[in-house]
């Protein structure tokens, strides 16, 4: 009887053991969700301090790290407020506040009264910034030396000629002592005007009050004629190029502002009526308060943000409220509950320089993060 119930207690035990897995594998099957929404069949994630990411993709803070990152929250109502562009640009040089020093002619860099300047140096105008020295043929500028030794010989016998005939005075007539004068006259500025040539330099001088931008002479320096050795810009005045493809957008434009820069403004120029490389180029002036510099360089790419006269509905928010999850895409972070953040995928565009309009993905009654996005979605 022994190994019977032996037997029975086996089978007994065998038999719960089956039911526990049955049961397990029906209450934890792929794609099971707990009460609030949790992943059964997903590992379980140590939170340590109640600080990390969920299996659902949140992210859990407690109070005490939610005031340390400074986490801020709003609950904004959907509004009207002027679209707007992003447009690629560049920092150029103002044409009536800048300038290029160029020679005339080709020769050898020579050093002014300073030295060469370098970049970011100021200048005066009208100031002396190199010297070019003209360096002519080996056979034009024996021509010239030989040139020179000849007037040189005709005008000393001009002025023997011019002194024995005054010495003749009164015998000689006079025209003739004055036709013998104004040779050797004629003579002697020939001379001067061919041995300047022979040791010409020219003068490359600041055409306005500013700073060097670009200094590309370097003493001993050969160059060309037209070739751009310094450029010379006042820093206070720039003009910012934009670029689009849409010919009915210079029309719409209301305002713009640089991204990332809102203390600049700028101001308006107009839109070229050409195309170039297959673009319209429209052309603003930027503007900083009184007396403060310009955070610009000549050569800058820029983001310009365009206002339009188009309106567009939705949520605005500061731009930090943007930021990016890892599949790239632009989300914002919502508060579902007191520790509890959700990454909301929405779509939005640049407003002003410092503000975005959510135009889908959100509505009414979301809290959404505005102050420490960018820490959230590093919570890992």
């Amino acid at each position: 009887m022994k190994p019977i119930a032996c037997r029975l207690s086996l089978g007994r035990a065998f038999g719960l053991l089956a039911l526990a897995s049955h049961v397990m594998s029906s209450v934890a099957s792929p794609g099971a969700h707990g009460p609030n929404g949790e992943h059964l069949d997903a590992p379980t994630v140590n939170v340590r301090n109640g600080l990390g990411r969920l299996p659902d993709g949140s992210v859990s803070v407690p109070m005490a790290a939610q005031r340390r990152m400074g986490i801020r929250t709003v609950m904004p109502s959907p509004t009207e407020a002027a679209a707007s562009v992003e447009l690629a640009g560049r920092v150029l040089m103002d044409p009536a506040a800048g300038g290029l020093v160029q020679p005339a002619q080709g020769g050898r860099i020579e050093p002014g009264p300073r030295g060469l300047p370098v970049a970011g140096q100021a200048v005066r105008r009208g100031e002396v910034l190199a010297w070019v020295r003209f360096q002519a043929e080996p056979y034009a500028q024996a021509g010239q030396r030989a040139q020179l030794a000849e007037l040189r010989a005709a005008r000393q016998l001009a002025e023997q000629r011019v002194q024995r005939l005054s010495g003749l005075e009164g015998s000689v007539p006079r025209k003739e002592i004055e036709a013998a004068r104004a040779e050797a006259e004629s003579l002697a500025a020939r001379e001067h005007s061919i041995a300047g040539s022979l040791d010409a330099r020219e003068a490359l001088r600041a055409p306005l009050d500013g700073v060097i931008a670009r200094a590309e002479a370097a003493h001993g320096q050969v160059v060309a004629a037209g070739t751009t050795l310094f450029e010379v810009v006042d820093p206070a005045r720039v003009v910012v190029e934009a670029v689009t493809a849409d010919a009915a957008l210079p029309g719409r434009v209301a305002s713009a502002q640089l991204q990332g820069l809102p203390q600049l403004s700028l101001q308006w120029l107009g839109a070229s009526r050409s195309l170039r490389d297959g673009m319209i180029p429209l052309s603003f002036r930027a503007r900083a308060a009184a007396d403060a510099p310009l955070p610009l360089a000549v050569g800058q790419p820029v983001t310009v943000i365009a206002a339009l006269s188009d309106k567009v509905r939705g949520f605005v928010l500061p731009a930090e409220a943007l930021v990016r999850n890892t599949a790239n895409e632009p989300v914002v972070w919502i508060k579902a509950g007191a520790e509890r953040y959700v990454a909301q995928p929405v779509q939005a565009r640049a407003l002003d320089a410092t503000r975005v309009v959510v135009t889908q993905g959100l509505g009414e009654g979301n809290r959404v993060v505005v102050q420490g996005a960018a820490l959230l979605a590093q919570i890992r």
